[in-house]
């Protein structure tokens, strides 16, 4: 059965502030995550990207064992980041996806959750469109919800890719938190998606919208696209661990949800 909320978050927009009233949505998918510790995130709704390296130069084996990905028992997803040699690699970690079982096409994709920290720690919560495997990246395109440096505990990041505006010339803006840390507590990372427009947020804050005609491409998000959980070691973004980064670390999932407006 579909639930009805009201999303009431006073929104605040690049560049102005202004509070504006939430429609009111359906929820049409989430995952809270049950289940006793040590047991795997449903089939139903997740699959596992196993290897290494996918592209961004990163150090470590993702894996589809428990020890790497579990429920812990108390209504979370724990995607653990090891270091140990497996494999030819010194570090394991996990890499959920929703492809071929969910994916969805504008409305409000968000998720709760608490990350890790330390220099060359690389958790995101992001999507790419269900073409994927037969188009590529980045004419497929990559819609990053949440992306976080594990050096600088209080920014996160929000970007969009796409053919003509990927990698280092994507659509991107951080939001650095005064009084709070993105490791010490849960935090709220959404987009709001529509035929127009992409907002970024944060606790219900809009750091970063982007309008169709604010790419330096085609706008390719008018398409089904599926979401993807991860925690890399190392990489373009981060940089290699030092010696002061611990381990484990882990990114702790509380909810994932997805709505859409009532029409």
């Amino acid at each position: 059965m579909r639930r009805l909320y009201v999303i009431g978050f006073a929104l605040s927009v690049v560049g102005c502030s202004s509070a504006t009233e939430a429609p009111a949505r359906t929820i049409v998918w989430e995952d809270d995550f049950p289940g006793p510790a040590g047991q795997i995130a449903s089939p139903t709704n997740w699959t596992f990207d196993v290897g290494e390296d996918w592209g961004n130069a990163q150090q470590e084996y993702d894996t589809d064992r428990a020890t790497n990905a579990s429920l812990d028992g108390n209504g979370h997803l724990v995607i653990t980041a090891r270091r140990e040699t497996y494999r030819g690699r010194q570090y394991t970690s996990a890499r959920l996806k929703t492809l071929g079982l969910r994916a969805f096409k504008y409305g409000r994709v968000e998720g709760r959750m608490k990350l890790p920290r330390g220099r060359g720690l690389w958790p995101a919560f992001w999507m790419l469109g269900t073409d994927f495997p037969s188009v590529g990246w980045p004419q497929t395109g990559e819609i990053d919800i949440m992306e976080n440096r594990g050096q600088e505990p209080s920014t996160v990041v929000g970007s969009l890719h796409g053919p003509g505006y990927s990698g280092g010339a994507a659509r991107t803006k951080s939001k650095t938190l005064t009084l709070a840390r993105l490791d010490n507590d849960f935090h709220v990372y959404a987009v709001e998606w529509t035929p127009e427009q992409i907002e970024h947020s944060i606790d219900g804050t809009v750091y970063l919208t982007t309008r169709r005609t604010d790419v330096n491409g085609p706008w390719v998000f008018d398409k089904p696209f599926f979401i993807i959980l991860n925690v890399a070691v190392g990489g373009n973004f981060v940089g290699a661990p030092d010696a002061i980064t611990t381990f484990p670390q882990q990114m702790v999932i509380d909810w994932i949800r997805v709505y859409e407006a009532i029409k």
